[in-house]
């Protein structure tokens, strides 16, 4: 291995993880959200007489 291989590999392991998604987390929340949300959205568009 040369010394910029070494040094490149070390570099990418000491990198800290930038809160990208994790698959261990509770998926019911993210599930609630999006039904919350749909719902949010449809009474927006329904007081507002966009459809």
């Amino acid at each position: 291995m040369t010394a910029s291989s070494v040094a490149s590999q070390a570099l990418a392991a000491s990198r800290a993880r930038t809160g990208g998604p994790r698959e261990d987390g509770p998926k019911i929340v993210e599930h609630l959200m999006g039904w919350a949300l749909v719902v949010v959205l449809a009474m927006l568009v329904t007081q507002t007489g966009l459809m």
